[in-house]
Formats: structure tokens, sequence, C-alpha cells
């Protein structure tokens, strides 16, 4: 084991700019009232002697420890597997980076994963919390409010209606699901399904709303349940083409729901879109250009979503600063959608 040299002190970065210890520890954890020269020396002092700062003792200070709890309320297999995760944790990662503050993920798969993720939310040990893919019975936001950490989400949540306190970030999803089916219909096609997400999950359930918005006529035998998954839209496409096989056109709830669908399509001899024409929701570029054919779909954009949680998030940390109360209060997004038209519509 080699011998390591002992890390620069505040004592030794003041003596080498030539101010006091308490001047380089407001000028290190970002305090007011030293002059501008001061500061430049002490930040002269910082970089030859290669400090950095402790961070337990910045954050007795500072109140902040730089870090945010990123919650997914999915398991590993589903997180590591779907690149709709992949997406929207690039966008947090990010916005985080850029601000210089630490990503902690978290995921749960039990209830033993909720009662870990609340110890840790209750201990400090981050500033705020990232939360998204909640289920319409997870007592993730209950466990977050009692830890009283500051919380934005991802997707709206399904008991926030009314709540001006509730912060989210999501998309237009009855608005492009709506899109989707204009589209389809404007194609002339007439025996339009719909393979729904998971409907204890708000972005399905809006989904499904925008499709019974252009289809309010439709035979309850065009839609079906599936969960967000390639096996998932495998096994409803099969059930529609049981009990409707003159359907003409399919609005799947995402690109990996749709690709399910296209194999089972292929398999069957349909041809797409001549026979059945196929939309899907999200445009992940990875699985929406390599389905066969090329997918057309609701393009949402999942890292921006992703970057602006952490944004609001941020926002409402620094607001919290007695520097920064009169900043305004952060406020829920909703960003618009768009159809992309590629081969398969």
């Amino acid at each position: 084991m080699t011998d390591t040299a002992p890390r620069p002190t505040l004592e030794a970065v003041a003596a080498r700019a030539g101010v006091s210890r308490a001047t380089v520890s407001r000028v290190v954890n970002g305090g007011d009232g030293v002059r501008d020269v001061l500061v430049e020396r002490v930040r002269k002092a910082v970089e030859e002697l290669g400090y950095v700062p402790n961070q337990a003792a910045r954050s007795l200070v500072t109140r902040r420890h730089d870090a945010v709890a990123v919650i997914v309320a999915e398991p590993e297999s589903r997180v590591f597997a779907d690149p709709f995760f992949a997406l929207q944790l690039r966008g947090i990662s990010k916005e985080l980076t850029a601000h210089d503050n630490q990503l902690v993920l978290l995921l749960t798969e039990g209830r033993d994963d909720h009662a870990r993720v609340a110890r840790y939310l209750a201990g400090g040990h981050v500033d705020g919390a990232l939360v998204f893919s909640l289920h319409l019975d997870d007592p993730l936001p209950e466990l977050i409010q009692r830890a009283g950490v500051p919380t934005v989400f991802g997707g709206r949540p399904g008991w926030s209606d009314g709540r001006s306190d509730v912060v989210y970030v999501d998309s237009d999803n009855r608005g492009g699901a709506r899109d989707a089916v204009r589209h389809l219909a404007g194609l002339g096609r007439t025996r339009i399904a719909h393979i729904t997400g998971a409907l204890d999950q708000t972005s399905a359930v809006d989904r499904l709303d925008g499709y019974r918005d252009v289809m309010a006529d439709a035979d309850p035998r065009l839609i079906a349940e599936a969960d967000f998954t390639p096996a998932g839209g495998e096994r409803a496409m099969r059930e529609l083409l049981d009990r409707c096989p003159d359907l003409d056109a399919v609005f799947a709830a995402n690109d990996l729901t749709a690709s399910g669908a296209l194999r089972v399509l292929r398999e069957t001899g349909r041809r797409v879109p001549d026979d059945v024409a196929v939309i899907g929701f999200d445009d992940m570029q990875p699985v929406a250009e390599q389905t066969d054919p090329p997918l057309t779909t609701v393009r949402q954009d999942i890292e921006e979503m992703g970057r602006l949680m952490a944004r609001l998030l941020l926002h409402g940390l620094d607001r919290a600063h007695p520097d920064e109360t009169a900043a305004t209060p952060p406020s829920s997004v909703v960003l618009p959608t768009t159809l992309v038209r590629r081969a398969s519509a």
C-alpha cells in the first residue's frame, strides 16, 4: 500500500492566499461579502494546492448535500431493458452534472424496497427526489411526503388533481394519441384497434382516452390491454386478431408494444401498412427506426423531460435559499408531442 500525501486544509489555503480561514470558508462554500480580489486569491490558492472541500463540513454551512435521489418505481429488469428509462436518466444526469450535483439511483420492486428508500430519504442524504414510472397504488408518494423531501414527478401522478404543491413534467399523452388515431382514420382505416399500456399508470390512461376521443363509437373488442413491453404487445396483438381479424390499423401505447405487435402481424401474414397500419408512441429511435417496417410514432422528448424534472427541482431548492425568496415557485410542465411518419402508417 502506497503512502498518500495529506489533504490540503482550509488553513493551508488561507496561508497561501494571505487571508483568514473564515474568508476561505465563505468563498469555497459560495458565501457573500468577500471582495472580488480576495475571491480570486482564494480560488488561485485552491487550484494550486488541489484543495477539495469536505462535503460533510460544507453541508453544515450550506445545508445542501448537492445530491439528488432518482427513484424509478420499476424492477431492475425493466429499467435496464427499456430505452425509455435510459433516455430519461440521461436527461436528468446532464442537468444535475451541469449544476455539480450527484445522482443517486434508487429502484423499487417490492415492499422491502419501499421501506429502504423511505429510510434513505428520511436520513437526510439528499436535497430532493425525482420520481417516475409511478403506479396508482404505489406507496412512494406518501413515504416521500413523510420524509419531507422536495420532489418532482415524471408523469402526472394519478392523485395530483387539484393539488398546486405537486410538481411534475409530462407529455401531452392524450393529444398525441388523438393525433395518431386521426392520422390512421385519415388513411381511410375504419377498424382501428388500440393496445394500451399498463392502465395503473396515468400515461396509459391518457393515451386510451385520446383513442376514445376519436373512436367514440369503436367496437370495445378493438381495445386490448398490455403493459408497455414487447411481450405485452405480442399477447395483445394475438388477442385482437382472434377477436377482430378484419382490423386494419393499430395504435400501440408505446414503441416497444408496437414492435411486439409488428412481429405478430408479420408471423400471421399481414402486410404493414398495406393490410394493417401501425403507429406507436415515444419515438425511441433505437426501436422505431429498426422495426420492420420503420415505425410511424408519436414523438415525446424523453431526454428533455428528464432535464426539466431536474431543472424544476433545483430551481425549487434554490428558491428555498434566503437569497432566492423572491423567485417564482416551480410549476408543472406538459410538453407537446409530434407525429413522426415512417413506413408503418
